[in-house]
């Protein structure tokens, strides 16, 4: 985002009523960043700078410049012309406190704020503990399963279907062995060919509507 948000600044440096700035949050500017409530890196603000609002637009070029092409003058005590009538009544009312009643207020404003984001960062933490814990005893409850046996159920019923389909397999030999004229003593030495040749004349079969197992022909040579 860096290079999009350097192309902005140069674009509004001549601006006579929008400025484009940045501040390092780490080094000098970290006092500012913690006025105006910056959690995260990187994050936008704008608006009048005693009251700056989160950016939550694109962050692309184009989409920055855009947004900051609609920037002007806001509502404030130092552009009251701009204000609606409760905004003004607004100003005047806090203009006419003392700087100490400001003050207290704004304090208490803040200590507000700050209890909101801590009850929030309360729940986030707990939510975080429980989803630890939860992940804890499942890891612990799966392991507890395997180590029941379930390894070796699978690996039995793994073992159980093999030797199934191998039967069925050795089956479907010796049908097609008794009606090929093969032996039954050749039945294990051609078993591959036989069964890749039953295989051959069925899709021939499916694809022509014609074939048929009777017109294979086989002998010895064609043992694999």
């Amino acid at each position: 985002m860096k290079p999009d948000w350097d192309k902005l600044m140069t674009a509004f440096k001549d601006s006579a009523t929008t400025l484009i700035a940045d501040v390092d949050c780490t080094a000098d500017g970290k006092s500012l960043c913690e006025e105006i409530g910056i959690q995260g890196y990187p994050s936008i603000k704008h608006g009048d700078p005693s009251d700056l609002q989160d950016y939550e637009g694109a962050r692309d070029f184009e989409g920055l410049k855009k947004f900051a092409e609609g920037l002007g003058p806001l509502c404030s005590p130092a552009n009251i012309d701009l204000c609606d009538d409760a905004k003004k009544a607004k100003i005047k009312e806090f203009s006419a406190l003392s700087p100490a009643k400001r003050e207290e207020m704004i304090t208490e404003k803040e200590a507000e704020i700050t209890k909101l984001e801590e009850g929030f960062k309360t729940m986030l933490d707990g939510l975080q503990k429980q989803y630890s814990e939860a992940d804890e005893r499942k890891t612990k409850d799966i392991a507890a399963i395997k180590e029941s046996g379930f390894g070796l159920l699978g690996s039995s019923e793994g073992c159980e279907r093999a030797l199934q389909e191998d039967e069925y397999q050795h089956r479907a030999v010796d049908s097609d062995v008794a009606g090929s004229g093969v032996t039954q003593g050749d039945a294990s030495r051609l078993a591959p060919s036989i069964v890749l040749n039953v295989a051959f004349a069925q899709v021939a079969g499916n694809a022509g509507g014609g074939a048929s197992l009777e017109g294979t022909q086989m002998d010895e040579s064609t043992a694999v």
